[in-house]
């Protein structure tokens, strides 16, 4: 896929402290808004479209952040990162999960070799990774949506708040609970993207890749009976299960990112491990309609083509529908690890690319 243009996302003084627009993991339209995320902090931010005479998204400015401690309880508190690594709008409310994951310490340039291996051998543990959150959207003064903790009778809550994570949900699974003890980067338990559709949530899996096999997740979100501010995973069916898995044959690749379009869902896909590319955006045709687990192979998904990528830098970490016209459907991708060439000074640069 051809980089058409690139939109610049601008930045307040504080999130570009943080370095939020250089760590970019999440990223979702909604309307004249962008929501997007960074995997180190416990924060959304919000960005408004500016437009010019044809009409044509040309940068997103008016950064507002929204920190995810406003609006439901974080295990660690509000300090400690959450490893957002997807965002979803869906119904007039706001998604983001962390990561899931666990964390090997990476080696320091400059540490000597005894500190290095002990680096190499710590594994840690960071609550606010394991969090599901939902918070209502409400027409704000500016038009605009804003994130609020209560609509009525819409309250903000989150899954992961009581030893019941998606992480949780899958302590017994046969394919994935081996894999929930290891950390992400070697090939462990990674959420990297979600998409909702209907009362459905999915969930796809940077790893772990099974002989190849990528992992989605899908569960049905609902509140909890006798804490609004809590979620549970609702069965599907009479059986109680609370969770399907899809096998998808990516052709050894993980999934970075989910975005919707209409009934299909576009996969961003990319290495699980800590490899600059492959990079690749693959459709999942009538993904909604998919009503039993299944077992994607390569006639069921279409490989719509392939990102840029530097080496060791600017990975593709997330998309979303930008722009439809008769010349058809244009994605905006954000990356982690920029270039220097993406930054800006006020903020970074996107890429636009037009679906084939």
């Amino acid at each position: 896929m051809i980089v058409e243009r690139r939109v610049e996302l601008r930045f307040e003084d504080e999130s570009r402290a943080n370095e939020t627009h250089t760590n970019l993991s999440a990223v979702r339209r909604d309307g004249d808004c962008l929501w997007v995320a960074g995997d180190e902090t416990a924060t959304v931010e919000r960005l408004t479209a500016v437009t010019g005479a044809d009409g044509r998204v040309t940068a997103y400015t008016g950064h507002r952040t929204v920190a995810l401690a406003d609006f439901v309880p974080l295990p660690a508190g509000a300090e400690e990162e959450a490893d957002i690594e997807g965002l979803a709008v869906h119904g007039g409310w706001l998604w983001a999960v962390g990561s899931h994951s666990l964390k090997r310490k990476r080696i320091k340039d400059g540490q000597s070799d005894r500190k290095a291996r002990r680096r190499l051998a710590t594994v840690v543990r960071e609550d606010n990774r394991y969090v599901l959150a939902r918070i209502p959207l409400a027409t704000g003064a500016d038009g605009m949506p804003e994130a609020v903790a209560r609509d009525g009778d819409r309250t903000a809550a989150a899954l992961g708040l009581d030893k019941d994570s998606v992480a949780d949900l899958l302590a017994d699974d046969p394919h994935l609970a081996p894999f929930l003890a290891i950390p992400s980067k070697d090939n462990g338990l990674d959420v990297e993207g979600v998409a909702v559709h209907g009362d459905r949530l999915y969930l796809g899996l940077r790893g772990p890749v099974l002989r190849g096999w990528a992992v989605l997740v899908e569960i049905r979100p609902g509140p909890h009976p006798a804490d609004p501010r809590r979620l549970v995973a609702l069965p599907f069916g009479d059986d109680g299960e609370r969770y399907r898995t899809h096998f998808l044959d990516l052709g050894g690749l993980g999934i970075r990112d989910l975005c919707p379009d209409g009934d299909d869902l576009l996969i961003l896909t990319g290495p699980s491990m800590a490899l600059s590319g492959p990079v690749r955006v693959v459709r999942w045709a009538g993904a909604a309609h998919a009503d039993a687990p299944g077992v994607l192979r390569g006639d069921a998904l279409t490989v719509l083509g392939d990102l840029p990528h530097g080496d060791g830098e600017d990975h593709a970490e997330g998309i979303a529908v930008l722009e439809r016209s008769g010349a058809g459907t244009r994605l905006l991708v954000v990356y982690d690890s920029p270039a220097a060439a993406r930054l800006t000074g006020p903020g970074i640069l996107a890429d636009v690319v037009l679906l084939p």
